[in-house]
């Protein structure tokens, strides 16, 4: 196994369109066996990144290495790479086993060796029994499974996935995280994988890279990029909080005061007096009730109640335009719409950013 980071490394990578750089200068490394995703809003340069990894557009500047060599210049079918596609990219004319295969001939291995590889890149993805059927018989939950063996089929240095589960309804989609994550866990496959769905990376990822403008804001795994978001970017677009503005009134030995529309908040937080910042709390640590001596308070009126199931979201409203969202369990009792509640969370489940 490689040292942290050395098996994919882009360094310095650089892409422009008709001038206007969509990636600048970004820098990349992941391990041998890592599960990383891109994740991010359209527009983002998650996709423009795979597609120079994968060596489908060529890089303006910088340098793209793979298990130690370089393959900035490398032509896409000399880089054993493998590369699932969000249409899956499959051949209509094709059965699936020929599909399996495609990759394979294309490489000119021996016939009984693709004899061999076909069946057990479809066992490994539980499509044994369809080898024969055409793939436009198939659900999109099958044919995303045809996809999967037919890249791994090469045994590829790196897999590549750009959202290859958007096209599944919900249900089959949850389903397909946790099967996909297990195939490419249990063959040690490399992988990067893209994504807008905050859910799916949360599910699927060893680390999470999330991507604003052409440069990566923050790189961890799924609990650090949760719980301990490294600017009001990646907060705002993993997981739900609630946020307020404001400005420190003081500050000292780690811990701030924070002048609200709704009163003061304390964090555990550096920040010079006078400096305008975004204080936020995620929803599953706010409760109903009176705040202690380690906790922030604050008076709130309950303006809507949704029903999830096993949980219930509360939306309330309080002074300007400040707004909050709790979440109880389904058997709690919500307060009635239009009455004013006490909320408390802990101090350290505070979160502070530059405004």
């Amino acid at each position: 196994m490689t040292g942290a980071g050395q098996y994919l490394r882009l360094e310095r990578v650089t892409k422009s369109f008709r001038h206007t750089a969509v990636i600048e200068d970004l820098d990349f490394a992941i391990d041998r066996h890592e599960f990383v995703s891109l994740l991010g809003p359209s527009g983002c340069g998650k996709t423009t990144m795979l597609r120079m990894i994968a060596g489908l557009l060529p890089v303006d500047r910088g340098r793209i290495e793979l298990d130690g060599v370089d393959i900035t210049a490398t032509p896409p079918h000399r880089r054993d790479v493998g590369v699932v596609f969000q249409n899956y990219a499959l051949f209509p004319h094709l059965n699936v086993a020929e599909n399996v295969a495609f990759g394979l001939e294309a490489r000119k291995l021996p016939r009984d060796d693709i004899r061999r590889a076909v069946p057990a890149a479809l066992d490994l993805v539980r499509m044994s029994e369809y080898a024969a059927r055409p793939v436009h018989a198939l659900s999109g939950g099958q044919q995303q499974r045809v996809a999967v063996a037919r890249a791994l089929a090469v045994q590829p240095k790196l897999l590549l996935l750009d959202e290859p589960l958007s096209a599944l309804d919900r249900k089959l989609r949850e389903t397909m995280q946790i099967e996909l994550r297990r195939i490419l866990r249990a063959q040690g496959i490399t992988a990067i994988f893209v994504t807008h769905d905050q859910d799916e990376a949360l599910v699927m990822s060893d680390r999470i890279a999330v991507m604003n403008a052409g440069r990566i804001e923050q790189i961890g795994s799924p609990s650090q990029i949760y719980r301990k978001p490294a600017s009001a970017f990646v907060l705002e677009f993993v997981g739900m909080s609630s946020r307020f503005a404001g400005r420190i009134e003081s500050a000292n030995q780690a811990m701030a005061v924070i002048g609200t529309a709704l009163g003061p908040l304390r964090a555990r937080a550096e920040f010079t007096t006078g400096s305008p910042v975004i204080a936020a709390v995620r929803p599953e640590h706010v409760s109903i009730g009176e705040p202690g001596p380690q906790d922030n308070g604050v008076t709130m009126t309950v303006e809507d109640i949704v029903f999830l199931g096993p949980r219930t979201q509360l939306y309330l409203g309080g002074a300007g335009d400040a707004r909050m969202l709790v979440e109880i369990g389904s058997t709690d009792h919500p307060p009635a719409l239009g009455t004013q509640v006490r909320l408390r969370w802990p101090v350290a489940e505070t979160l502070v950013f530059p405004a």
